[in-house]
């Protein structure tokens, strides 16, 4: 027999972000075709009026008006509940008073809460963070934190999941948290498949830090060095002489050692250890790879090369860096 559809409704507020609630969204809506059926049943539903404006102006509309649970004729609840996110330059559930109050009263009939970003602050506001581990934005994780005490606010993770309710870090985040959702209900290869279509460079599990080490390390850079750990990123897996880097990012051997001592203090080679390095630190948290497939992917050559490196410069083996980052997700 063919299980029912899940009853999926992202509760609007206003000014929500477009990506906040059209990611998951989607997300959902490949996982549908995947699987060449209805698994979810999405629902645009508002406190309001039928259409909304999003963040940046784009209108949307077929909002049907939340449910409020006297009669047969409300429908039942739904399965899954979104609050997106709404306005990033004062985060206050105010300005989703509306569904505050509708998730205070019923948040109980709903199995699985999801908060994008600092939708998190409209479920602080319904009392439903009261007690659990959540997550927002990092810009607003202290705000978060102060506001509501009584939650367990953390800014370790890019989802974070406590029972039934979900917290993502941002936008992105809350993609890698809607498959995670596909994964549990419907196996790892229908999530794989979907990301597969939305063509992600990574499924990342919850237990991810909030900011991406190798986001800093480019947010650091001067701009002539941009596209040179760009390149080496790029051809991680190949050999790279300094020649090679070179002829790559279109200057001369000299001029590209000059400009590493400069502004890195180091060779070209040193810089190209260290990236693979980096590289295989991130394969290591995120992934379950075994450790010949990461030395492959980070150019470090085999197993014994990488256990080398990482005794060398972190003082500990592969494998017990991976068991000492590993967290529940």
């Amino acid at each position: 027999m063919r299980p029912s559809a899940r009853r999926v409704w992202f509760l609007m507020v206003p000014r929500a972000g477009l990506l906040n609630f059209g990611g998951p969204w989607d997300v959902f809506g490949h996982a549908n075709e995947v699987l060449g059926r209805i698994a979810y049943k999405l629902e645009l539903v508002g406190s309001g009026t039928p259409s909304q404006q999003t963040r940046h102006g784009l209108v949307v509309g077929g909002l049907r008006p939340l449910p409020n649970g006297g009669g047969k004729a409300d429908g039942p609840f739904p399965d899954i509940a979104f609050v997106p996110a709404g306005s990033a330059v004062e985060p206050p559930a105010d300005r989703g008073a509306g569904v505050v109050a509708w998730l205070r009263r019923f948040h109980d009939r709903i199995p699985t809460l999801v908060a994008v970003c600092t939708g998190a602050f409209v479920l602080g506001e319904a009392g439903v963070l009261d007690g659990r581990r959540a997550t927002t934005h990092p810009s607003y994780v202290d705000h978060l934190r102060a506001r509501f005490p009584a939650a367990h606010v953390t800014d370790q993770g890019i989802f974070v999941r406590d029972g039934g309710v979900w917290t993502s870090a941002g936008i992105a985040p809350a993609i890698d948290l809607t498959l995670a959702l596909v994964d549990d209900h419907h196996g790892p290869a229908v999530a794989m498949a979907v990301a597969k279509r939305l063509m992600l460079y990574l499924r990342r599990s919850g237990n991810q830090p909030q900011q991406s080490p190798a986001l800093r390390r480019q947010e650091r850079e001067p701009p002539k060095l941009f596209d040179i750990t760009r390149f080496v990123l790029d051809h991680l897996d190949e050999a790279l002489s300094v020649e090679r880097i070179a002829t790559g990012v279109g200057m001369s051997p000299r001029t590209l050692t000059r400009r590493c001592r400069e502004h890195l203090n180091e060779s070209p080679a040193e810089l190209v250890r260290r990236i693979r390095l980096d590289e295989a630190r991130r394969l290591l948290q995120e992934t379950a790879l075994p450790l010949k497939d990461i030395s492959a992917r980070a150019g470090l050559g085999d197993a014994s090369t990488l256990w080398r490196a990482f005794t060398r410069r972190l003082g500990v083996t592969p494998a017990g860096y991976r068991r000492r980052v590993a967290m529940p997700s």
